[in-house]
Protein backbone atom coordinates (compact mmCIF):
# COMPACT_ATOMS: atom_id res chain seq x y z
CA UNK A 1 0.00 0.00 0.00
CA UNK A 2 1.34 3.56 -0.82
CA UNK A 3 2.06 5.69 2.17
CA UNK A 4 1.33 9.27 1.97
CA UNK A 5 3.50 11.81 0.49
CA UNK A 6 3.69 15.76 1.96
CA UNK A 7 6.43 17.92 0.36
CA UNK A 8 6.84 21.15 1.44
CA UNK A 9 7.67 24.39 -1.34
CA UNK A 10 11.20 23.50 -1.78
CA UNK A 11 10.79 19.61 -0.96
CA UNK A 12 10.80 16.95 -3.99
CA UNK A 13 13.22 15.76 -6.32
CA UNK A 14 14.26 19.25 -8.84
CA UNK A 15 15.47 19.29 -12.30
CA UNK A 16 15.88 21.47 -14.92
CA UNK A 17 15.01 20.39 -18.49
CA UNK A 18 15.51 22.11 -21.64
CA UNK A 19 15.73 25.21 -19.74
CA UNK A 20 12.03 24.61 -17.54
CA UNK A 21 12.11 23.69 -14.04
CA UNK A 22 10.24 21.08 -13.01
CA UNK A 23 10.04 19.75 -9.26
CA UNK A 24 8.46 16.72 -8.76
CA UNK A 25 5.62 16.37 -6.10
CA UNK A 26 4.45 12.68 -6.01
CA UNK A 27 6.25 10.27 -8.50
CA UNK A 28 5.05 6.87 -9.95
CA UNK A 29 6.94 5.43 -7.53
CA UNK A 30 5.13 6.91 -4.41
CA UNK A 31 1.62 6.79 -6.29
CA UNK A 32 1.82 2.45 -7.29
CA UNK A 33 2.12 3.92 -11.15
CA UNK A 34 -1.39 5.48 -11.28
CA UNK A 35 0.01 9.33 -11.22
CA UNK A 36 2.75 11.86 -11.15
CA UNK A 37 2.38 15.49 -10.03
CA UNK A 38 4.97 18.43 -11.13
CA UNK A 39 5.05 21.59 -10.67
CA UNK A 40 6.68 23.47 -13.72
CA UNK A 41 8.27 26.91 -13.66
CA UNK A 42 8.67 27.56 -17.26
CA UNK A 43 10.38 31.03 -18.03
CA UNK A 44 9.45 33.60 -21.30
CA UNK A 45 9.94 31.80 -24.19
CA UNK A 46 9.97 28.43 -22.74
CA UNK A 47 7.76 25.38 -22.99
CA UNK A 48 8.10 22.41 -25.23
CA UNK A 49 7.42 21.87 -28.84
CA UNK A 50 4.20 19.91 -30.26
CA UNK A 51 4.10 16.40 -29.09
CA UNK A 52 2.08 13.46 -28.37
CA UNK A 53 1.83 10.86 -26.27
CA UNK A 54 0.67 7.32 -26.40
CA UNK A 55 0.40 6.29 -22.96
CA UNK A 56 -0.80 8.79 -20.46
CA UNK A 57 -3.27 11.71 -20.56
CA UNK A 58 -1.98 15.19 -18.97
CA UNK A 59 -3.33 17.75 -17.43
CA UNK A 60 -2.06 21.56 -16.27
CA UNK A 61 -3.30 23.90 -13.77
CA UNK A 62 -1.65 27.80 -14.41
CA UNK A 63 -1.21 28.48 -11.30
CA UNK A 64 1.04 32.38 -12.03
CA UNK A 65 1.69 33.92 -15.13
CA UNK A 66 0.11 33.14 -18.55
CA UNK A 67 0.91 29.69 -20.68
CA UNK A 68 -0.10 29.41 -24.44
CA UNK A 69 -1.10 26.38 -25.27
CA UNK A 70 -1.32 24.80 -28.53
CA UNK A 71 -3.87 21.93 -29.32
CA UNK A 72 -4.28 20.38 -32.21
CA UNK A 73 -3.34 23.38 -34.00
CA UNK A 74 -5.80 25.58 -32.12
CA UNK A 75 -4.19 28.28 -30.28
CA UNK A 76 -5.15 29.07 -26.17
CA UNK A 77 -4.28 31.69 -23.76
CA UNK A 78 -4.87 29.85 -20.33
CA UNK A 79 -4.19 32.62 -16.98
CA UNK A 80 -3.93 31.69 -13.46
CA UNK A 81 -7.13 29.36 -12.46
CA UNK A 82 -7.27 27.89 -15.98
CA UNK A 83 -7.18 23.66 -16.54
CA UNK A 84 -6.41 21.82 -19.24
CA UNK A 85 -6.62 17.99 -19.68
CA UNK A 86 -4.68 16.43 -22.68
CA UNK A 87 -5.79 13.00 -23.15
CA UNK A 88 -3.40 10.35 -25.18
CA UNK A 89 -3.24 10.91 -28.69
CA UNK A 90 -3.64 14.71 -28.49
CA UNK A 91 -1.04 16.71 -29.87
CA UNK A 92 -0.01 19.72 -27.92
CA UNK A 93 2.31 22.30 -26.38
CA UNK A 94 2.57 24.66 -24.10
CA UNK A 95 4.77 28.14 -24.14
CA UNK A 96 4.99 30.70 -22.48
CA UNK A 97 4.96 33.56 -24.61
CA UNK A 98 4.18 36.42 -22.31
CA UNK A 99 7.50 38.38 -20.34
CA UNK A 100 6.97 36.99 -16.71
CA UNK A 101 7.52 33.32 -15.77
CA UNK A 102 4.80 30.81 -15.57
CA UNK A 103 4.19 28.27 -13.01
CA UNK A 104 1.83 25.29 -13.14
CA UNK A 105 1.12 22.33 -12.01
CA UNK A 106 1.26 19.14 -14.50
CA UNK A 107 -0.18 15.39 -14.00
CA UNK A 108 0.13 12.39 -15.79
CA UNK A 109 -1.88 9.45 -15.20
CA UNK A 110 -0.56 6.63 -15.60
CA UNK A 111 2.63 7.40 -14.08
CA UNK A 112 6.53 6.95 -16.31
CA UNK A 113 6.34 9.97 -18.22
CA UNK A 114 8.40 11.92 -15.05
CA UNK A 115 11.07 9.19 -15.35
CA UNK A 116 12.02 10.76 -18.71
CA UNK A 117 12.18 14.12 -16.82
CA UNK A 118 14.38 12.41 -14.47
CA UNK A 119 16.43 11.07 -17.00
CA UNK A 120 16.72 13.46 -19.54
CA UNK A 121 17.24 16.88 -16.82
CA UNK A 122 19.84 17.85 -14.76
CA UNK A 123 19.14 18.58 -11.10
CA UNK A 124 19.02 22.05 -10.00
CA UNK A 125 18.20 23.64 -6.48
CA UNK A 126 14.14 24.77 -5.58
CA UNK A 127 14.37 28.60 -6.81
CA UNK A 128 17.72 28.47 -9.11
CA UNK A 129 17.17 29.76 -12.35
CA UNK A 130 18.78 27.59 -15.30
CA UNK A 131 20.54 28.78 -18.40
CA UNK A 132 18.97 27.99 -21.46
CA UNK A 133 19.13 24.71 -23.33
CA UNK A 134 22.28 23.40 -24.65
CA UNK A 135 22.56 21.28 -27.90
CA UNK A 136 23.06 18.11 -25.60
CA UNK A 137 20.35 18.76 -23.49
CA UNK A 138 17.90 19.03 -26.75
CA UNK A 139 19.79 15.68 -28.18
CA UNK A 140 19.54 13.78 -24.60
CA UNK A 141 15.61 14.40 -24.70
CA UNK A 142 15.16 13.58 -28.37
CA UNK A 143 16.82 10.17 -27.76
CA UNK A 144 15.09 9.01 -24.96
CA UNK A 145 11.44 10.56 -25.31
CA UNK A 146 10.16 7.07 -27.59
CA UNK A 147 11.03 4.91 -25.17
CA UNK A 148 8.52 6.77 -23.40
CA UNK A 149 5.56 7.10 -25.90
CA UNK A 150 6.41 10.57 -26.66
CA UNK A 151 6.51 11.63 -30.20
CA UNK A 152 8.21 15.36 -30.60
CA UNK A 153 8.11 17.12 -33.66
CA UNK A 154 10.42 19.31 -34.38
CA UNK A 155 10.47 22.95 -36.20
CA UNK A 156 11.57 22.67 -39.88
CA UNK A 157 15.22 23.11 -40.18
CA UNK A 158 16.09 20.96 -36.75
Amino acid sequence: MPTPTIRTSREGPTITLVGDVYRFLATGKETSGRYATFEAIVPPGGGPPPHTHSREDESFYILEGEMTFYVEGERIVAKPGTFASMPVGVKHCFKNESHERARMIISVAPAGLEEMFLAAGSPIDPGAVPGPPSPDDIARLLELAPRYGVTIELPAGH
